[in-house]
């Protein structure tokens, strides 16, 4: 798609909007009445689409083999973009298993595993789409945040709402989230020629303190929280990918330096350079890293626009 965007014009609610091409002007703008938007999300290495149950090839920096055991995130606060830069929120549907929205936030978890071949820690259960509403009008892209907002994130899963409430994705810090647990093991397992047997990527806030339960006020040192945007899309003609090659590409997989296997948010991970280079989160190797966006993540290469 140019520039020039899509235009979300006015149609049934029931419908999925129609985003076609547009020969510019201001499309809808004047009719404020929601329109439906779906964006789809993709697992793929490269240009290979990928999943739970295949061998994977070229990741790290030694382009070895590994199997997929989980690939799950949340995505908040997502935006679409006009061609005059002006951001319009994406309103979720009511409250279910995957979408919550409170007090101005909002996020949905994002759930690319289906507990088959390598994922068998995983769930049956799969959600690849982000939907909502927003007003008839001509838009050119999107922009959105990997991550859970701070006034949802601290809280127990066990008495959260969904999708907060998922264990697989509760952080130790604080009882914070998981923002993204993104895992790839040794294909052939013990037997395998790996130092270390798997490489684990658990976005989330570090250098937290003040425990919720006690009624405490939580401060973390990095939040860690990847903010990006694509320029132009149009989720018509258009999905977005979720490149494991790129986000592994910086790291020989098949070892550990020191820390966690893979990355798990340290800020002295060396592990983790690579990783939040590709996510475009500030790190340094001194634990001093602001874990926020840089540049508003104009530089990540973790998703791309790529056509359906």
């Amino acid at each position: 798609m140019t520039r020039q965007g899509f235009i979300l014009s006015a149609l049934p609610l029931a419908a999925l909007a129609t985003l076609a091409a547009c020969g510019g002007g201001g499309g809808s703008d004047g009719d404020d009445t929601p329109r439906t938007v779906t964006i789809e999300f993709a697992a793929v290495a490269g240009s290979t689409p990928i999943g739970c149950g295949s061998t994977v090839s070229g990741l790290g920096s030694g382009a070895v083999d590994a199997k997929v055991q989980d690939f799950r995130f949340y995505v908040s606060n997502v935006k679409l973009v006009k061609a005059n830069g002006s951001e319009v929120a994406l309103t979720l549907p009511a409250n279910d298993d995957w979408n919550y929205s409170a007090g101005g936030n909002a996020v949905t978890l994002i759930d690319l595993e289906d507990g088959s071949g390598g994922c068998s820690a995983g769930t049956a259960e799969t959600h690849a789409t982000l939907t909502g509403t927003v007003p008839a009008g001509d838009y050119v892209g999107v922009k959105m945040t990997m991550g859970v907002p701070f006034a949802l994130n601290h809280t127990d899963y066990a008495s959260a709402p969904a999708p907060l409430d998922v264990q697989a994705m509760a952080w130790s810090w604080q009882s914070g989230r998981k923002f993204a647990k993104i895992e790839v093991v040794d294909p052939d397992g013990a037997e395998g020629d790996w130092t270390a047997h798997s490489f684990y990527v658990h976005l989330g806030s570090t250098g937290c303190s003040g425990n919720p339960a006690n009624g405490e006020t939580v401060s973390c040192v990095a939040a860690n929280r990847m903010d990006f945007a694509l320029a132009a899309f149009d989720p018509a003609t258009q999905k977005i990918a979720v490149d494991l090659r790129a986000l592994l590409a910086g790291n020989d997989i098949t070892r550990n330096q020191a820390g966690a296997p893979g990355c798990m948010s340290g800020g002295t991970d060396p592990e983790c350079a690579a990783v939040f280079e590709a996510l475009a989160i500030a790190w340094k190797a001194d634990g001093s890293g602001s874990g926020l966006p840089v540049d508003g993540g104009a530089a990540q290469t973790l998703f791309r626009a790529v056509a359906k």
